[in-house]
């Protein structure tokens, strides 16, 4: 049987949904790099993986993997392209449901037919510190982020994230690796963010990341919710006063296909 897919993007974060029943191999971090690799692959930014939910009370099962085969707890931008995925597939009717990811459940609700807002649970605060030249508030929104404030929209602008950022992620300080979000106030309830996500570098959206910058701004007196500009469009977060988040933004489909038997051979060989 040919192996079908769907790719999605949310403010040009693309990803490929496959679903774990249609698979005839397990998906590992070999697979996952040559289905991203935009000249021997599908090419995308990662990898959706939705199976049926091993517990009661669940629509799906979510794994997120970067396009360097590594998988991460959750993606903002990755999720709502499931969500949606799911409801146009049939998994649901509901426009409230659950699903499970590695960083916990996430509860979506459906506002239209490209739009949803997700419950992502409360951000988790750790240090505050210098990494790199840069002081950064360092915490967790499923996945580990570090949120760098920039004072002027000009030098966010004007910064390199592709030579700054591979020395943060990896930094010591860091022992699981970080996303990055740089950003900057436009207004009380405005920032322009800029992101190097791990796994995969500088990315045009990602919802975490817009998430963590959000959370900073608020806990240095910025009002929520907050919008997010991102190379990619804009995202809106509500902070809560217990640092509770709900993230709003869209997601839609780009094409859908089967790999080829050429493809899938290679893919089992691996």
């Amino acid at each position: 049987m040919a192996v079908a897919f769907e790719k999605w993007q949310a403010l040009g974060n693309d990803y490929l949904i496959v679903e774990a029943a249609a698979l005839p191999w397990p998906l590992t971090p070999e697979r996952v790099r040559r289905l991203c690799d935009p000249h021997f692959g599908v090419g995308s930014d990662g990898v959706l993986l939705l199976a049926a939910a091993d517990e009661p009370g669940f629509v799906a099962r979510l794994r997120i993997f970067n396009p360097d085969g590594s998988e991460a707890e959750l993606s903002g931008n990755g999720a709502r392209e499931a969500i949606l995925y799911l409801r146009r597939a049939g998994w649901t009717d509901a426009t409230t449901f659950s699903i499970q990811t590695a960083a916990g459940e996430i509860r979506p609700t459906i506002l239209d037919d490209r739009t949803c807002r997700v419950d992502m649970g409360r951000a988790r605060l750790s240090e505050t510190g210098e990494v790199e030249g840069w002081r950064y508030q360092a915490l967790s929104v499923g996945n580990p982020q570090c949120a760098i404030r920039v004072a002027d929209r000009a030098e966010l602008e004007a910064l390199d994230l592709t030579a700054i950022g591979p020395p943060i992620e990896r930094s010591p300080r860091f022992p699981n690796r970080t996303n990055i979000s740089f950003y900057s106030a436009v207004a009380n309830d405005r920032i322009r963010a800029r992101i190097f996500e791990r796994g995969v570098g500088e990315t045009l959206a990602s919802g975490t990341g817009a998430t963590g910058a959000a959370v900073a701004h608020v806990l240095r007196g910025g009002d929520s919710p907050v919008t997010v500009e991102l190379d990619g469009g804009e995202l809106v977060v509500d902070v809560g006063e217990d640092l509770h988040v709900d993230l709003t933004g869209w997601a839609v489909p780009v094409c859908r296909g089967e790999l080829s038997a050429e493809l899938e051979a290679e893919l089992r060989s691996l």
